[in-house]
Formats: C-alpha cells, sequence, structure tokens
C-alpha cells in the first residue's frame, strides 16, 4: 500500500476515534483547504490576476472552511470569522509593504541556477503580491485557531456569568489570549524552521557565513513569514477579544 494512503488512513482513524464526526469533518476540511488553495495557484498564474484579491476571498473561503463547516454556525464562529477576516485584510496589506520594501519578492540565487534551465524568468507576474499572498496563506490557519480559541472560551465565561461587564469580559478574553500567545507563536517558529532544515545544512556546505545566511533572500522571507504570523496572531486577539465581547453583550440587552 501506498505509504501517503497509508498514512491518511492512520490520520483519519485516529480522527474519528478522538473527534467522531468533527473529527472526520476536519480531516475533509484538509482536501477542501488544499482544492481551495489549488484554486488560487491557478488564477494567480493568469498576469491580469490580482494576486490580493484573490487571496482575500481565498482566505475567506478557509476562513469559512475551517470555522463553519468544522464547528457548525454559531455565535462563537460568526465572531471568529469576523475577527480573522478583519485580522487578515489589516495583515495583507501590512505584509504587501513590508516585502515590497525588504525585496524578498522573486526567486534567491541558490534557486537561479536550477529555475532557469526549466522555467522563463520572466512571466509577468507581480512577484510582491505573490510574496504577499504566500506569506498570508501561511498564516491563515493560525489565525482562525486563535479566534476561535479566544470567542469559545469567552462564551463560556458569559454563559457561567450572565450579568458580567463589557470590559471585564473582554479583559477575560485579552488573559486568554495572552496563555496561547507565546506558545502558538514558537509553534509557527519550529514548524516554518522545521521545514528549513535542509537549506541550513545546504548553507554550510555553500560555506555561508552567518552574514551570508541572514542576508540571503530565502532565509529574509523565510523570517519575515515568522514573524508576520507572530503579528497576526497577537493583532488577531484584541481584535476577536473586542468583537465577542461587543456582540455577547449586545445580544444579552436584546433579551432583557
Amino acid at each position: 500500500m501506498n505509504v501517503l494512503v497509508l498514512l491518511a488512513i492512520i490520520l483519519f482513524a485516529l480522527m474519528i476515534w478522538i473527534g467522531g464526526k468533527k473529527g472526520a469533518r476536519s480531516f475533509l476540511s484538509l482536501f477542501l483547504n488544499f482544492g481551495v488553495i489549488l484554486v488560487s495557484v491557478f488564477f494567480m498564474m493568469d498576469p491580469n490576476a490580482d494576486p490580493i484579491i484573490i487571496t482575500l476571498i481565498a482566505c475567506t473561503v478557509i476562513s469559512c472552511i475551517n470555522l463553519f463547516y468544522i464547528n457548525e454556525v454559531n455565535s462563537k464562529t460568526v465572531t471568529a470569522f469576523i475577527s480573522t477576516l478583519i485580522t487578515v485584510t489589516i495583515l495583507l496589506f501590512f505584509i504587501y509593504i513590508v516585502t515590497k520594501k525588504a525585496m524578498i519578492q522573486g526567486f534567491g540565487e541558490e534557486e537561479m541556477d536550477e529555475i532557469s534551465v526549466i522555467f522563463s524568468l520572466y512571466p509577468g507576474l507581480d512577484f510582491v503580491k505573490i510574496s504577499a499572498a504566500v506569506i498570508i496563506m501561511s498564516t491563515i490557519g493560525a489565525v482562525t485557531d486563535i479566534a476561535i480559541s479566544i470567542t469559545s472560551p469567552m462564551q463560556e465565561i458569559f454563559n457561567q456569568h450572565p450579568s458580567i461587564k463589557k470590559k471585564e469580559l473582554f479583559t477575560s478574553g485579552l488573559s486568554i489570549g495572552k496563555d496561547i500567545l507565546g506558545s502558538n507563536t514558537n509553534t509557527l517558529f519550529f514548524a516554518f524552521i522545521g521545514g528549513y532544515m535542509a537549506l541550513l545544512i545546504w548553507y554550510k556546505d555553500l560555506s555561508y557565513s552567518f552574514g551570508d545566511i541572514v542576508n540571503s533572500k530565502i532565509f529574509s522571507a523565510e523570517m519575515i513569514t515568522i514573524f508576520c504570523a507572530g503579528i497576526g496572531i497577537a493583532l488577531v486577539i484584541p481584535i476577536a477579544s473586542l468583537i465577542n465581547a461587543h456582540y455577547l453583550i449586545k445580544i444579552r440587552d436584546k433579551k432583557k
């Protein structure tokens, strides 16, 4: 049996065993998200298409899958969805400016020999926008995860203390966010760097100095991705806390 199929079966079995129906939906969401990314790449290959707009649409669809398809439509997922869209929009334009200033778009000199043999180096694509799209696609999962991780316990706090004030509920959301901020930032760091361990070994074989490594385009792009992902995680915490607190208190006041 193919190793990939075997691993997929093991993952599916574990997710069903632990998560039940929600685990099954989570497993299917992996393929749905992959399909969204694949379609987005095909659209970005058109020189007349705007990668920023495509990325915003793709992130919206991915957020719907991760929040509404897996966790169903409720107050927690709705506020998490709104918080995710606001954060992604802010982060996307910030990343676009950073990518343009840092000039990390395009290919590094380590990639030129292999790519120039196979591909045209003048495809007519806006690599600044594509680089921004790649970074935001790398962070969308973490942003949605943090958003629902904030709104869900806030909902429980509100259910246990219906008379809680808006400021107190907002402060509770921030406290929850502080507890998960550090662990998620480190998770992203090791996830990205772990995938580039082979690159670091290659740098050693090329006898790169520390300065060469830090100033290389590939390494800089990876570190900027990590920093931007961390900024996105930090940014979504107060946004999700504020929106969810406002929403829950507004619903309570309407019922009264």
